[in-house]
C-alpha cells in the first residue's frame, strides 16, 4: 500500500499551448502515478482553462473546490461544483477549467489515457456561444 500525499508536492509548469494564460494562472503537480493510472491536482484561475484534448482512455475529474465549467464537442458548456465528479470517455474532444469568477481546483484521474491537445477554445466557445 501507497500514501500520496497532496500537500506540500511540487508544482509542475504548464505548457501554455495547451492551457489559458501564461503557465502561471494554472498550476498543476503530479499527485501520484501507479499502474495504469495518473493523477494530478490542477487549479484553474479564473476564466482559465485547457485547450480542446481527447484521451485515449478514460479520464475522471473530480471536483475539490470551486465550479469545473467543461463541455463536450457539440454540446452546451455545462458546470459542476465541488464533490461533483466527470467521467470523459476514451476519444471525447473537450476542455475543461474555471469559472470566469472564481478558482478551481480538481483531481484528474487519466485511467491507461494518452492525452492528445487540439486548438485552444475561444472565449465564445468558452462563454457558451457558438462560433
Amino acid at each position: 500500500m501507497k500514501v500520496f500525499e497532496m500537500a506540500g508536492r511540487p508544482v509542475e509548469p504548464v505548457d501554455s499551448a495547451n492551457f489559458t494564460g501564461d503557465g502561471t494562472l494554472v498550476r498543476m503537480d503530479d499527485v501520484c502515478t501507479a499502474p495504469s493510472v495518473n493523477a494530478y491536482r490542477v487549479t484553474f484561475e479564473p476564466r482559465t482553462r485547457t485547450a480542446w484534448h481527447t484521451h485515449s482512455g478514460t479520464q475522471l475529474l473530480v471536483v475539490v473546490e470551486g465550479t469545473c465549467r467543461f463541455q463536450n464537442d457539440g454540446e452546451p458548456v455545462r458546470e459542476v461544483a465541488a464533490g461533483g465528479i466527470v467521467s470523459i470517455a476514451p476519444g471525447e474532444r473537450h476542455w475543461h477549467g474555471a469559472t470566469p469568477d472564481r478558482a478551481m481546483t480538481h483531481v484528474a484521474l487519466n485511467i491507461d489515457a494518452a492525452t492528445t491537445w487540439l486548438e485552444k477554445v475561444t472565449d465564445r466557445e468558452y462563454g457558451g456561444l457558438s462560433t
